[in-house]
């Protein structure tokens, strides 16, 4: 059984002029010890997604439809009340702004030692001990001086880490990491990936790492999910997405990116913009944009089927299982 299934997971929002879904029927499941990539472009539903998991949608964002299920138990129906001791003891969560997610008037130390507290059963002393080995953890120098510090106190990179540890200390089973590296400098973006995946890795976490960057999904993850316009376009081993894109999304994805083995004057591009909410387009939402459009791309919505090792939602794919 999977740790999390996201089954059929419907989010709309009411407003004056009609209902906007901004989630259109998303499912994917994490097993235990996976890291599942969600990768696309701004707007896709990556981060809605993450939130709609750890009940944090936005006022009046609701799940409307579908299910969320975590450890065999749904959570998408639970109360603000119910849900907080499974925000942080089950579900940890790391947030692309360090500063957003840290209290500027509590040392780095005490926030560390609260969370602790509010979830383990420890004492003082052992709260600080193990705030203190926490931060070593996650690399910072001097952990014993610096578990006094403040936010403030912390250069972009080291703020990072200490999110990170805030968000494992609980020892959660699911760890949602929306855009962790977004704004860090690129040599620190590629320190706090690989402190990531050691840290999840020897404590035996799953993660879903949302982000816009496919090197890092492919650096990182086991699987990735491609969403566009907030549905799933394809899902799969990352190494069968990468190098065997079935989706002319992720197709269009892989080819922006620069390769080192292939001299290229141009990169591609995927002409147009991803249509906004309350706009997407009948039929596969990614019509508009695709050089291999059909009559039937203009009304008929893809399922998702199986493409090789994974699964996209492609009439394309449909047409050459038959």
């Amino acid at each position: 059984m999977a740790l999390l299934d996201v089954i059929d997971l419907v989010v709309e929002f009411p407003t004056r002029r009609g209902i906007l879904r901004a989630l259109d029927e998303v499912s994917f499941s994490i097993e235990a010890g996976e890291i599942l990539g969600v990768v696309g472009e701004s707007g896709a539903g990556k981060s809605l997604t993450g939130a709609a998991i750890i009940g944090l949608l936005e006022p009046p964002g609701r799940v409307a439809r579908g299910q969320i299920v975590f450890d065999g138990k749904r959570i998408d129906r639970l109360s603000q009340a119910d849900m907080r001791p499974i925000r942080g003891r089950q579900i940890g969560a790391i947030f692309q702004d360090p500063l957003t997610t840290l209290d500027p008037l509590m040392s780095v130390g005490n926030q560390l030692v609260e969370t602790m507290q509010t979830h383990l059963k420890l004492t003082d002393r052992e709260a600080r001990a193990r705030a203190v080995q926490w931060l070593e953890e996650v690399g910072i120098p001097a952990a014993a001086e610096r578990v006094n510090a403040y936010p403030h106190q912390f250069s972009g990179g080291m703020r990072q880490r200490v999110v990170i540890a805030l968000a494992l200390c609980a020892e959660p089973r699911l760890v949602i990491a929306d855009e962790p590296t977004t704004a860090l400098d690129v040599s620190i973006q590629a320190q706090i990936i690989t402190l990531l995946k050691r840290l999840t890795a020897s404590h035996g976490k799953s993660v879903m790492l949302v982000t816009h960057d496919m090197g890092v999904i492919a650096e990182t993850a086991d699987r990735v999910a491609v969403m566009y316009a907030g549905r799933i376009a394809e899902i799969g081993p990352v190494a069968d997405v990468v190098r065997h894109p079935h989706h002319p999304y992720t197709e269009g994805l892989m080819g922006s990116i620069p390769s080192l083995d292939a001299r290229v004057e141009r990169l591609q591009q995927i002409d147009g913009a991803m249509p906004r909410i309350g706009a997407v387009p009948n039929g596969c939402a990614f019509n508009p944009r695709c050089k291999y459009v059909m009559p039937r791309c203009l009304t008929e919505r893809p399922l998702l089927l199986k493409a090789g090792d994974s699964l996209a939602a492609c009439l394309r794919v449909e047409e050459g299982s038959r």
